[in-house]
Order: C-alpha cells, then sequence, then structure tokens
C-alpha cells in the first residue's frame, strides 16, 4: 500500500529465500543429483518466472488487489480449458456447471471494476481514457497469466507422471533457476530497496532489533509465505488432492476478507455476489459436496441409534 510497485523485490526475497532453503536442505549444498531431468525444469521455470512478474506487473496497471485476487482464483477454467485443448479430456456437467459460476463470478467483479474505474477516470477527462487503458492492460496480463500458470500445471502434471511425483525438488527448482533472471530486474528492485531503507524506523518486540518497517514488513512476508508453501506441500503428502483444493480455497476467502476488511478496498454488493459465485463454483468443481454426504450419514447414524 506504501509502495504498490513493490511486487519485484517481494518476489525476489521469497525466490531467494526458499531457494537457499532448498539449496541446503534438498539438494543437500549441490551434491544430489535431481529426480526429474534439469532440463524440464528450465522449461517450468521459465512459465513460473513469467506468471509471477506479470502477476506483480499486474497491481501497476490500476488492477485492485480484490479483482486480483478473485481473478487468480478462476485457475480453474484456465485448467479445464487448457486440459480439454491439450490432454484430450472430458468432464462432467457439475465440472462443466462450476467453471460457468466461477465465469459468471469473474465477469461480474471484472465489469463492476471497470465502471468504478470509469467514475473515477470521470473526475479527470483528459486522463480518463488513459487509465481505463491501463486497466485493460491489466485485465489482459492477468489473463496471460492465468493461461500460462495453467499451462504449467498441465507440464507439471505431465512430468509427474513420467518421473514419479517430487513436489520438494520442483519447489527448490521452481525458485533457484529464475533468480539469474532477477538481474533484468535490478534497477527496479534496487530503487524499492533504497526507498525501504527511508522508511520509519521499527524496533522488533522481543528481540529489540531497529530497522525501517518495511524491511520488517517484507521479512514477516517472506516468512509467512515460506510456511505457506512448505504448508501446502505437507498438505499434498498427508492428504488427498480434494482436501488440499478445499483448504486453498478457504484460505483464498480468507484473504480476501481480510483485504476488503482491513485495508478498506472498495467492495459493492455486486463484487459479493461475484465472489460468491467463484468460491461456490470452485467448490462445486472439488465436489465437496459428495464427499460431506457420507460423512454427516455417518455423523447422524450413531445419534439415531
Amino acid at each position: 500500500r506504501q509502495f504498490p510497485g513493490c511486487g519485484n523485490i517481494v518476489t525476489f526475497s521469497q525466490f531467494l529465500f526458499i531457494a537457499v532453503e532448498g539449496f541446503v536442505f534438498e539438494a543437500n549444498f549441490g551434491r544430489k543429483r535431481p529426480a526429474i531431468p534439469i532440463r524440464n525444469y528450465f522449461i517450468m521455470v521459465a512459465m513460473f518466472f513469467t506468471v509471477s512478474v506479470v502477476n506483480n506487473y499486474a497491481l501497476n496497471l490500476n488492477i485492485a488487489m480484490p479483482l486480483h485476487m478473485i481473478f487468480r482464483s478462476g485457475s480453474l477454467i484456465a485448467s479445464m480449458a487448457l486440459g480439454i485443448i491439450i490432454l484430450k479430456k472430458r468432464y462432467s456437467v457439475s465440472k462443466y456447471t462450476s467453471i460457468a459460476l466461477v465465469s459468471l463470478g469473474i465477469f461480474t467483479c471484472t465489469f463492476m471494476s471497470a465502471k468504478q474505474v470509469a467514475s473515477d477516470s470521470s473526475l479527470n477527462q483528459e486522463d480518463g481514457p488513459q487509465v481505463f487503458l491501463w486497466w485493460l492492460l491489466g485485465i489482459a496480463a492477468l489473463t496471460f497469466a492465468l493461461l500460462m500458470s495453467a499451462r504449467m500445471g498441465i507440464f507439471q502434471e505431465t512430468l509427474y507422471q513420467r518421473f514419479g511425483k517430487h513436489s520438494k525438488e520442483a519447489l527448490f527448482y521452481n525458485h533457484a533457476l529464475p533468480l539469474p533472471g532477477f538481474l533484468l530486474l535490478a534497477p527496479n528492485i534496487y530503487h524499492h530497496a533504497m526507498l525501504f531503507n527511508q522508511s520509519e524506523p521499527f524496533q522488533v518486540p522481543v528481540i529489540g532489533l531497529t530497522l525501517p518497517i518495511m524491511w520488517f514488513y517484507l521479512l514477516m512476508n517472506v516468512i509467512t509465505q515460506y510456511v505457506c508453501i512448505r504448508g501446502v506441500f505437507i498438505l499434498t503428502t498427508e492428504c488427498t488432492s480434494l482436501t488440499v483444493t478445499l483448504v486453498v480455497t478457504l484460505r483464498k476467502f480468507v484473504s480476501l476478507i481480510f483485504s476488503i476488511l482491513y485495508f478498506r478496498n472498495p467492495f459493492t454488493g455486486w463484487h459479493w455476489l461475484g465472489t460468491a459465485f467463484v468460491f461456490v463454483g470452485t467448490l462445486m468443481y472439488t465436489e465437496v459436496w459428495n464427499s460431506l454426504g457420507p460423512f454427516l450419514r455417518r455423523r447422524r447414524r450413531p445419534k439415531e441409534e
């Protein structure tokens, strides 16, 4: 909120932290050979890096954070579309219905945000068209990132079918190999590092260390991002993919609500309706209702007895 264009330094810090941790504990200081050929990781990393950078830059193009979150929640649509085209998959009627709901939700939120941008632009008639064109470019960037992310998922699924599941190894290489690419963004990262240095001083509780508050925010972001990725990895090894999808969906919903309430982002009744469509559609896609039915019946049976 204080530095809207700081996405690159945030992403670089996250990548660096996870890469260092993976180099020590997963790659064993480079002594462990990867189970999946390294050339495949280069392809995956090129897509992963592109998606991360494009999503960051979308926030600089008049895209509000709630719309950003909702739009990225539409990954089911892109995955289904590319699954049909590339993998020749076919889905049930309930799956198509869920995708239709998610699409309708994203369209509703996008349309209402467009009206907000248009009304804001009308305050300054000279800059109005330019602001709206930047917003359209942001929507195009989000769409491209969504499709690229879905393509990366299909590529990763194909690799796992061929070489077996190696999620932790993939996590390390996805964050280590793109690090040289951040040299292209070095001026922007350095610029924001200088801005962070000039932020107000903050004394870290317990430790008593004093540092600029933006560096403290960045440190907390990196730690929580690491916990999040590790948590999802542990979840994938302990639970079914349905449970993982449901938990991640609920996390997105909580993030969205927190963003609206804490940061007072504009959110109308239409936005709420669109959000409901997105998340109900996502839950339909995971078929959580079918899983809850037998569970509730088992809970009800002892009471009846």
